[in-house]
């Protein structure tokens, strides 16, 4: 690729793109740049991939092609409205908030501008990241594909209809953490049973990673899949019986649909 990357912001989520933009060399080291006001993340950040680094925001945006806005939404008004002059019409702005439409992004830098909402998660700092993706009027199909090999450079990618964002976040934006509480969960009662901790975390987590593995690569359904590991009066559905009848199920959906709520009240 021979597009220049810029990121506002160096953060955890800036870091994972990052990495995973260099590290699958999608383009050289030298045609990245990213901004912070924090001088120590910017050193790091320097030493580990080799980008560019700056403490002025409009430099990434003279410098790039893409620029992705990575820093929290509650400032992002302030820093577009701080760089929007030097923002013209080839420009791709690549915005990863929760809350931040595409209008409202247009009603900084102008409707006229070139925009792409992005919701990734964090465990593309692992190189699993699972992005969602949609344009707005000015962006092209091919420009739209660019955007998601980066995405792609450090896990998935779909591209979906805005309207389907706040589903994104409930399913995956915000997931990861209720993933992480489950393999907790499923560690605490492992030690309950005498195992040690350490070695409860890699049972549980390892079961995690495998099970969702089996169900993006063997293309069966995932009712089909428990059905696989229940026996008969054995002690997988004795524990499923038990998740059933303490509402797991109709727990998860109520989480993701509270959490999908939210996000549409964010987006007012």
């Amino acid at each position: 690729m021979d597009k220049k990357i810029g990121f506002i912001g160096s953060g955890n989520m800036a870091k994972a793109m990052i990495g995973g933009i260099v590290k699958s060399k999608l383009v050289d080291p030298s045609n990245v740049i990213a901004s912070d006001l924090n001088e120590l993340a910017l050193e790091n950040v320097k030493n580990e991939y080799g980008i560019n680094v700056t403490t002025n925001s409009k430099e990434v945006v003279k410098f790039s092609d893409i620029v992705i806005v990575a820093v929290k939404p509650n400032v992002y008004d302030i820093v577009l409205e701080g760089v929007k002059e030097l923002i013209d019409n080839e420009k791709i702005i690549v915005t990863i908030a929760a809350g931040k439409t595409i209008e409202s992004i247009e009603n900084v830098i102008g409707n006229d501008k070139k925009v792409i909402r992005t919701m990734p998660n964090t465990p593309a700092l692992v190189n699993e990241g699972m992005s969602a993706l949609c344009k707005n009027k000015n962006i092209t199909d091919e420009e739209l594909n660019i955007v998601k090999e980066i995405f792609n450079s450090f896990g998935k990618a779909e591209i979906v209809n805005e309207y389907l964002i706040d589903s994104v976040i409930g399913v995956s934006g915000s997931a990861p953490a209720y993933v992480f509480m489950f393999i907790e969960a499923m560690a605490d009662a492992a030690v309950l049973a005498g195992m040690p901790r350490n070695q409860a975390y890699t049972f549980a987590a390892q079961a995690v990673m495998g099970s969702a593995k089996m169900v993006l690569e063997t293309d069966k359904h995932p009712g089909e899949l428990k059905d696989m590991v229940c026996s008969p009066g054995g002690t997988t559905i004795e524990a499923v019986k038990t998740l059933e009848s303490e509402g797991f199920r109709s727990a998860v959906i109520k989480a993701i649909g509270d959490c999908i709520e939210k996000s549409k009240e964010m987006s007012k």
